[in-house]
């Protein structure tokens, strides 16, 4: 008999996910018997994501030691990352203005969620500038930003400790040799968590649809289809226009991300695939100091999914609320939107924090985002989707870009864990 690959085995656990939470929906005690094994499960990743980003970081810059070439690389890879999240918040604008999904929205058919902990959160990050944010990325103690899993902080000190392990030459080698084989240890360890991933998603599908069940869409199932049409057309059109200029496929990218986007919409967390992402993408020909820079960078700075949703998720509210906004103020949201959507990457539920500190500055009622709340895991799923199709093609592009692509590398086929 053929064994089941790992993205059938992560698809059955969705699909029984799925069924569990409809049978046992408004029962309390699914959530207490499956959430422990999803956070197990996303409690493994997150171990490893750390020191993989590291070790892969230092060895890869260790191994190309021109400070000139990495800072020409960081240039061009946030150029990028700012024209392709501006370009999300303009299609997430426009099919908001197309498609109406809050016109005529009967607020009282829906329910409220509470958002205290969230207003709370954007609050302290509304009075954060963004050049305190630039000043951040800088740690005064590589070992707190580590404790704290403060990505850029950790990517700028992998930066700097790979280019002075470079610049001491010979001395350097036992310790480059150390973190490959910290990445290397931390890469097999990856392949035998993803063993558990397809539990992880039952769990942790289970317990969404056990709590809101397939009911609570309903009354939002305008929004729901204008979100994910667009984002269907973003990866299909503009991120395959994107492919296709840079001389490659975005379907044979979707193909090859497969595992990784089933996990990724499954849990809802991108930071599941990351270790993968890395990896895959460097069998597909970006060479090793590009994705180990560029896919963890994306985290925080190319987040394609989230940008296009809090642009759309900010003008559906407005027309929920009868308020008519201007090409003008239209303008002004898609500005706040490109600051606060880098200025507050990293934080826990991070498209909600940005979307409170927009709406507040663009004067739309934060009271609307109660009303949402209870579908956001279901919409979360597929803007993290479309965050790893985005941070993925960003490692292709800019090795393309760099003229550093070779695919014909490919000397082994990509493993699976399953």
């Amino acid at each position: 008999m053929k064994k089941i690959s790992l993205a059938g085995q992560i698809f059955l656990g969705l699909l029984l996910g799925i069924i569990i939470g409809a049978v046992f929906y408004g029962n309390p005690a699914v959530a207490s018997y499956l959430q422990p094994i999803g956070d197990i499960f996303l409690r493994l990743i997150k171990m490893i994501v750390v020191p993989i980003v590291i070790a892969s970081i230092i060895v890869a810059v260790a191994g190309v030691g021109d400070i000139k070439q990495l800072g020409k690389l960081g240039g061009k890879t946030l150029i990028y990352f700012e024209v392709i999240t501006t370009i999300a918040i303009v299609v997430g604008i426009l099919a908001a203005n197309i498609f109406h999904p809050g016109t005529g929205v009967n607020m009282s058919e829906l329910d409220k969620t509470d958002i205290a902990s969230y207003v709370d959160t954007a609050e302290k990050q509304e009075t954060k500038s963004m050049v305190q944010t630039i000043v951040e990325i800088v740690p005064t103690n590589p070992i707190s930003a580590i404790a704290e899993g403060d990505m850029l902080a950790i990517i700028f000190f992998s930066l700097v400790f790979g280019l002075g392990i470079s610049a001491i030459g010979e001395k350097g080698k036992p310790v480059i040799s150390f973190f490959q084989g910290t990445a290397d240890a931390m890469f097999y360890a990856t392949n035998q968590i993803m063993k558990f991933a397809p539990f992880g998603v039952f769990a942790l599908i289970g317990v969404t649809v056990s709590k809101f069940g397939l009911a609570s869409l309903i009354p939002l199932g305008k929004l729901v289809l204008t979100v994910y049409g667009t984002m269907i057309f973003f990866v299909l059109v503009v991120l395959g226009s994107v492919a296709k200029l840079a001389g490659y496929n975005i379907f044979k990218l979707i193909a090859t991300l497969k595992d990784e986007l089933i996990l990724a919409f499954s849990t809802a967390s991108s930071e599941t695939v990351l270790p993968r992402l890395m990896d895959k993408m460097e069998k597909e020909g970006a060479p090793k100091h590009i994705t180990s820079f560029v896919i963890p960078t994306g985290y925080s700075f190319n987040l394609d999914g989230s940008t296009l949703y809090q642009a759309l998720a900010a003008i559906f509210i407005a027309q929920m609320y009868g308020i008519d906004m201007t090409i003008y103020e239209q303008v002004s949201l898609m500005l706040v939107l490109m600051v606060t959507s880098k200025g507050i990457a990293g934080v826990p539920g991070v498209s909600f924090v940005v979307l409170l500190a927009t709406l507040g500055t663009a004067g739309l009622p934060i009271e609307g985002l109660a009303f949402i709340a209870g579908i956001d895991r279901i919409l979360d799923m597929g803007r993290t989707a479309v965050n790893v199709v985005g941070n993925s093609l960003a490692a292709i592009v800019i090795a393309k870009w760099e003229g550093a692509f070779n695919p014909e590398k490919q000397t082994e086929p990509i493993t699976q864990a399953s």
